[in-house]
């Protein structure tokens, strides 16, 4: 019996699976603080400092405040002052606010993302085959609200749920966001779904730790794909292939 014939709903990780960021951090910062009639400030030390400053407040408040109900802006607005301090830039308020609405506002439309040329092709072939299509994403409700539909992958043409850790606070790798996931697919079986992702900690390990089936794609020919394969997993250059292995009767690895 074939994967697909056995399948009643595939969930899908976002960032790297369905969507890339264009351009560099930097460039959005650049063009922030130039709004206002400042110089660029430096691309690696503003990224250096960028990282820093996430990591830290994803630690502090994790799912973007969800649990501390801080509102998702003020997350932002932390992260991203904590950002250029961190990398030796301290505005004044009301340049920095200036500077942050810009940000945000960027960060909250399509601009600085793009769409893999397979992704809709093959969420439309999904759900064409009958299947319920998910989203599992480490995101905020921009994403499902805005971000999305702003790039063409609407909920209800593209896909029927999403999963957002932002929404829900709950994140990946935590196999709870995965079994939010089989709930909203109507209490789904974990072996009747299959999910997609790029990442073996995040979307491979704890959507198999629920009883989901689960494949890795390697878009940018990373060296972990080679131990990913070594470790069992079925792992595939892109969606295209994905809708082809499947569509062919394959069974996963």
């Amino acid at each position: 019996m074939s994967l697909l014939s056995k399948l009643r709903c595939i969930t899908v990780d976002v960032t790297g699976t369905l969507i890339a960021y264009k351009g560099e951090l930097g460039d959005y910062y650049c063009m922030a603080a130039k709004s206002v009639g400042l110089p660029c400030p430096d691309y690696k030390r503003m990224h250096e400092g960028f990282k820093l400053a996430y990591t830290e407040m994803a630690k502090k408040y994790p799912c973007f405040g969800h649990a501390a109900k801080l509102p998702t802006i003020v997350w932002w607005k932390t992260c991203v002052k904590n950002s250029f301090i961190k990398a030796g830039y301290d505005y004044d308020e009301e340049t920095f606010e200036k500077i942050f609405r810009r940000i945000y506002a960027s960060f909250g439309s399509s601009a600085p993302y793009s769409v893999f040329a397979d992704s809709q092709p093959f969420l439309r072939w999904a759900r064409g085959e009958g299947l319920l299509v998910g989203l599992v994403s480490n995101a905020e409700y921009r994403y499902q609200d805005v971000i999305l539909p702003a790039l063409g992958l609407e909920q209800g043409s593209e896909w029927d749920f999403g999963v957002f850790s932002g929404l829900e606070g709950v994140e990946k790798p935590d196999p709870r966001i995965y079994k939010i996931a089989l709930e909203r697919a109507g209490k789904l079986a974990p072996e009747v779904t299959l999910h997609i992702g790029d990442s073996m900690r995040k979307d491979y390990l704890p959507a198999k730790s629920v009883g989901m089936h689960a494949l890795l794609l390697d878009r940018f020919k990373t060296p972990d794909a080679v131990e990913w394969k070594k470790s069992g997993a079925t792992v595939l250059p892109d969606l295209a292939a994905v809708q082809e292995f499947l569509a062919s009767g394959n069974k996963l690895s």
